[in-house]
């Protein structure tokens, strides 16, 4: 794959906007007058599922929040006021969590890496790994293993934002985004929707009774 150096960055950014004004030369001041997205989109860090590029979104498109294994904690600050500014302000329809296979965030809690923060970020990954360690053990291919509890996280975060207490509001209020589990299927560029077993999450009280499935 080549690689960018820095000057192209720029020489691309002069390319982008020439791009733009040829085809709208109204494109920067419609931009400039406010965002009103659609998604909130919540990603890995990782440097090849850029979330935009793979649905083909414009900007303004998506409201988005990434981290090393697209992770939801309840207690992170910088989540959790994306999420509520995301429901609260901007009225968003739909709420996403993208995992993606071949993460090296999901790697590390499998191999139990001593890497500092990185260990202490990852460990909601290593518990799912112990509680689904049945399923997973019965893969004998440690990267496709890896890569089913890309999806088992994926899930779990859908889970979390489901949780929330920003979601539970706005659940009581009757007007609230969906939220769903995709992963991004890195060999060979599918995005894979998971399954949330909101059924479950009714029953539980977790998702309003007449919540559309």
């Amino acid at each position: 794959m080549k690689r960018i150096n820095l000057e192209q960055l720029l020489e691309n950014n002069s390319e982008w906007i020439r791009d733009k004004l040829e085809k709208n030369p109204d494109y920067f001041t419609e931009l400039s007058k406010g965002q009103s997205p659609g998604f909130l989109m919540i990603g890995c860090s990782d440097s090849r599922v850029p979330l935009t590029s793979l649905i083909k979104a414009e900007a303004g498109d998506i409201f988005i929040h990434r981290n090393i294994a697209n992770q939801v904690n309840l207690n992170d600050m910088n989540m959790m006021s994306v999420l509520e500014y995301s429901v609260e302000y901007l009225h968003i329809k739909h709420i996403i969590v993208v995992g993606h296979y071949g993460c090296g965030g999901v790697a590390a809690a499998v191999d139990g890496v001593n890497q500092g923060l990185i260990e202490s970020w990852v460990s909601p990954v290593f518990e799912l790994y112990h509680q689904n360690i049945e399923e997973l053990s019965a893969i004998q291919d440690k990267d496709k293993m890896c890569d089913r509890l890309s999806e088992i996280n994926a899930i779990a975060q859908a889970h979390n934002i489901i949780k929330s207490p920003v979601m539970q509001r706005a659940y009581k209020s009757g007007k609230y985004p969906k939220v769903y589990a995709w992963v991004f299927d890195i060999y060979t560029g599918k995005l894979i929707p998971q399954n949330l077993n909101e059924k479950e999450l009714i029953k539980k009280g977790l998702l309003p009774e007449d919540y559309e499935i």
